[in-house]
């Protein structure tokens, strides 16, 4: 089945619902079943549609290969209650299904979800709000004559470091007044830089469909970026928004096991079981999920850049989100992602759960704890999964402070108070990240050059074990003869005859030589 991506945009979970919906009822195969002595045509079982429907997730860039059976089979129960799907007998709006052999079938009305609308009224207000914020805060400006052309942003220390140090030559060249600038200018420069940054990482034209400005509060920008311990965590003032002691213990002992140092108390056969029980009962007792709910749209529609080509883009989009959090979540998801990944590569950890593994345990436990609708969304599960799951791999950079953001804001300030700019919102005065996307190809020339990089690399292979030195003869005669077995076609294409294979070892070519005639001896008489 074709994957298709689905565009960022409002409501981006319902189209993904569709695209899914659609995708299963094209292409599930149907067939003859017999129950109970009774034949049914065009159907399939429970075991088939799970089969079919875990390859199809796990292959879509949507969601990816952490997808277990257990999520496909709870949403194919959301497809029996919504009526994708129903039984052979026609019933359906229950979640009665399991991984067997019970028949199902489809309806023969659309399953497709309608999108919400907006009132024109309410659209019409929320465009005249946006106007008011800078009338186009969304759209990206041209650069003013007195910014830099010739910069493109390298997400490095080495480049906040020549911001800095053009702004510092800049400081000693104009030694005009400056003008001061109000708490306000300063929260208003935040929040239109990082907008500005996060339109042009998402690469899309306007915001507006993504997230409203008044949910960008600056003081939450500026406190997460500067009230940090050295590896970048946030350290709130007031303590009582921050996580209980117990539950701080808690998550240090599964961290550093079994080198924790916090908990001395004796320990017990299935103990950080326990413990790990204390910790997932508390997020999971959260009233709202870490990253919000006035936030999800905008995280669904991160989660279509999580794709192999898009990984640096996907990266830099969710470092820039995170920061809008209000500081107690930012410091509790920071906490958390830091355990969960240092507990799914720690060898030493016990088995936490009988089923499954510390990787999987972890997503499934947290998912919801850390992306959720408010109003309960069907692939609410499978999203949060996919977006756990990439936190988790890429936590340090996503949740680390992005030093080029603080040197853009200090260089607007600069121009802001120098006079060269009037409105915070005025120009661009810092340079823009660029990306670069790679041009889609067919599946025929995927296909193609998978083999050829895969074979590239195969017989890079055979020329390290034909150029190592430091191999014994015997060893390196044994390698190439399997590798020979293994790789046929291009074993011969490095060694086309027996005079270059021969030329190797400095052996003699091994040609058979022709068979020669043999005149059969004459056997005389025993007898005289």
């Amino acid at each position: 089945m074709e994957n298709r991506d689905v565009p960022p945009g409002p409501y981006r979970a319902t189209k993904l619902w569709n695209e899914i919906t659609t995708s299963f009822r094209v292409g599930m195969p149907l067939r003859k079943h017999r129950q109970h002595f009774k034949k049914y045509g065009n159907c399939f079982t429970a075991g088939e549609a799970v089969d079919w429907l875990y390859d199809l997730l796990r292959t879509n860039s949507n969601f990816g290969p952490e997808v277990t059976r257990q999520q496909t089979i709870q949403l194919l129960r959301k497809f029996l209650k919504n009526h994708v799907i129903e039984d052979i007998k026609g019933k359906w709006g229950t979640e009665n299904l399991d991984d067997n052999s019970q028949l199902f079938r489809f309806p023969t009305s659309s399953p497709l979800k309608t999108l919400p609308r907006r009132h024109p009224e309410l659209r019409k207000n929320n465009i005249e709000n946006f106007s008011k914020d800078k009338d186009s805060i969304f759209k990206l400006r041209n650069l003013s004559r007195r910014t830099p052309k010739k910069h493109g942003l390298h997400f490095s220390q080495e480049n906040s470091e020549k911001m800095n140090c053009e702004v510092i030559e800049e400081d000693q060249e104009n030694l005009a007044e400056n003008r001061e600038i109000s708490q306000k200018d300063v929260e208003e420069v935040w929040r239109y830089v990082i907008l500005i940054y996060l339109q042009t990482v998402l690469g899309v034209s306007s915001l507006e469909e993504v997230i409203n400005p008044k949910q960008v509060i600056p003081q939450y920008i500026m406190y997460n970026m500067t009230n940090t311990s050295k590896h970048g965590v946030v350290i709130l003032q007031d303590k009582s928004d921050d996580l209980p002691h117990w539950v701080l213990s808690a998550m240090k002992c599964l961290a550093n096991w079994p080198r924790s140092n916090d908990m001395n108390n004796p320990t017990y056969i299935g103990f950080e079981r326990d413990v790990f029980r204390t910790i997932a009962d508390y997020f999971l007792d959260l009233p709202e999920p870490l990253l919000t709910f006035e936030y999800y749209e905008l995280f669904v529609n991160i989660l279509g850049l999580l794709q192999p080509h898009l990984e640096r883009v996907a990266i830099d989009a969710l470092q820039l989100c995170c920061l809008l959090l209000p500081p107690p979540n930012r410091r509790k998801l920071q906490l958390l992602m830091r355990m969960i990944s240092r507990m799914s590569q720690n060898v030493d950890m016990p088995q936490l759960h009988d089923a499954m593994g510390t990787r999987s345990l972890m997503i499934h436990t947290f998912s919801r704890s850390v992306l959720r609708c408010a109003e309960e969304v069907d692939l609410d599960e499978l999203l949060a999964a996919r977006l756990v799951s990439f936190l988790m791999d890429h936590q340090q950079e996503i949740l680390q402070v992005p030093s080029y953001l603080l040197a853009a804001v200090e260089k607007h300030l600069d121009y802001l108070r120098k006079g060269h700019i009037k409105n915070p919102g005025d120009g661009v005065i810092a340079p823009l990240p660029t990306y670069s996307y790679c041009k889609q190809i067919s599946a025929q020339e995927f296909d193609e050059q998978k083999v050829s990089t895969s074979q590239a690399a195969i017989a890079e292979l055979l020329e390290n074990i034909i150029k190592n030195k430091s191999l014994p003869l015997k060893e390196k005669r044994r390698k190439i003869k399997q590798f020979q077995k293994e790789y046929p076609l291009i074993y011969q294409k490095r060694f086309p005859t027996s005079e270059s294979e021969a030329a190797l070892f400095g052996d003699k070519p091994t040609i058979k030589q022709p068979m020669l005639f043999l005149r059969k001896p004459k056997f005389r008489s025993l007898r005289y």
